[in-house]
């Protein structure tokens, strides 16, 4: 709490030169930097301030609640502690004269306390005369560890491993929360913001940094210490500025993908498959050519999907260059379809692709989907496709007949004869 200050007497002459010695002394030694913990002498005048402040109107000891911070008396009584003078007050000046010193009214808290203005002796003195903590409840008054509230604030600072993250935030779907698992997912990717031309091309570079930090230490070639650990810190933050890349242009690949569904390929596998295009995009990506990622991943992601296709949504596979030319008279039949309102017959279809019309019977075959035998029919499905077919290899009743009848007659002659016969 404050504590009345008084004009400073002058000192004697031999205090003077005390002091004069003292400070020739001290100017070879170092000034001192930042202390984290309180000197013995400023952890005495806190424990003097606030004996000082447990004194009510009636000069009883009234309890003061918890504090984690020191008041403004103890703060003044601090720094003249680090300076090395003591506090003098009014009344050390009255007693000196033989005059009682008078009395003081303060604001601590909010509550008016009279002051009682007496003389600070020596320090050790007052500090022996201090009771210890614990003593008839006056000891609700913590003193701050320094060292520890340095530690905490240290620790406000301290970025944690949510925060280095470079991902965007998302918010945590639960796994079956609806039925439709392409709802979800659409969900999840929608939460992630879009990136404009400067982050992606931050991100590049980022990236290409990581990349070539990680071919550093993948070389064997001897390090530093200091040199290994901040190209591990670039190679991992070039990982997470390529997941940032990628979980923003997931989006990119939904609606390619979009373009390719009904031929034979769920939608998310047609997805995945994309995104494995959109991972190679990333890798590859080159920003100093200065168009936009977008732009660059799209025939990847095209390609991916493509080669998926015609890998995996045939039941007999078909080469991809053969696959690319299915698609292609697939394209030209439609827009024929649409010029001359019929069929195309193969010659027309022949003339616009310049190839010959026994090519084009032939391409048309090898894009025909096949079909189960066991598809059912009719809308109650009690009979199979397979029904409706013939056996062009089964063998028909009457030369079933004919033979069976044949080997009868056969084994029947052969049992007349005798076994030399």
């Amino acid at each position: 709490m404050p504590v009345s200050r008084a004009p400073k007497k002058a000192p004697k002459k031999s205090a003077v030169k005390k002091s004069a010695k003292k400070d020739t002394s001290k100017k070879a030694k170092k000034k001192a930097g930042p202390r984290l913990f309180p000197t013995k002498a400023e952890l005495e005048a806190m424990k003097l301030a606030r004996e000082a402040g447990t004194k009510d109107k009636g000069g009883k000891d009234k309890k003061a609640g918890p504090r984690l911070f020191p008041t403004k008396a103890e703060l003044e009584a601090m720094k003249g502690a680090a300076s090395g003078t003591k506090p003098v007050t009014a009344a050390s000046t009255a007693q000196a004269s033989g005059k009682p010193g008078p009395k003081k009214t303060v604001k601590i808290d909010g509550e008016e306390v009279e002051l009682e203005e007496v003389e600070l002796e020596d320090l050790e003195k007052l500090v022996a005369e201090t009771p210890e903590e614990g003593a008839e409840g006056q000891s609700d008054v913590r003193v701050v560890n320094l060292a520890e509230e340095a530690k905490q604030q240290e620790g406000e600072f301290t970025l944690k491993d949510s925060e280095e993250d470079d991902a965007p935030p998302q918010t945590v779907l639960t796994a079956g929360a609806t039925a439709d698992p392409v709802k979800d997912y659409l969900k999840q990717i929608g939460r992630v913001a879009l990136l404009n031309a400067e982050l992606e091309v931050e991100l590049a570079m980022r990236i290409e940094a990581g990349l070539f930090a990680e071919e550093k230490l993948n070389s064997g070639e001897k390090l530093e210490r200091s040199a290994k650990r901040e190209l591990e810190w670039i190679a991992h933050d070039g990982r997470r500025a390529k997941n940032h890349l990628l979980e923003a242009n997931l989006r990119l690949v939904v609606s390619l993908a979009k373009r390719y569904t009904g031929r034979g390929m769920l939608f998310l596998d047609l997805i995945q498959e994309g995104n494995l295009g959109l991972i190679r995009a990333v890798e590859k990506f080159d920003y100093t050519k200065g168009y936009k990622f977008s732009t660059y991943a799209t025939w990847w992601i095209r390609q991916a999907i493509t080669r998926a296709m015609a890998d995996q949504a045939r039941t007999i596979r078909i080469p991809v260059h053969m696959v690319e030319v299915i698609n292609k008279l697939a394209r030209v039949q439609r827009q024929m379809l649409q010029d001359l309102g019929r069929e195309p017959t193969p010659e027309e279809l022949a003339k616009e692709l310049d190839m010959t019309p026994e090519k084009v019977v032939e391409v048309q075959k090898y894009g025909r989907e096949p079909i189960s035998l066991h598809t059912p029919l009719g809308e109650e499905g009690d009979s199979e496709f397979g029904d409706l077919i013939e056996d062009s290899e089964a063998i028909v009743p009457a030369d079933a007949v004919s033979f069976t009848l044949l080997q009868e007659q056969l084994h029947s002659v052969l049992d007349t004869l005798s076994e030399r016969e």
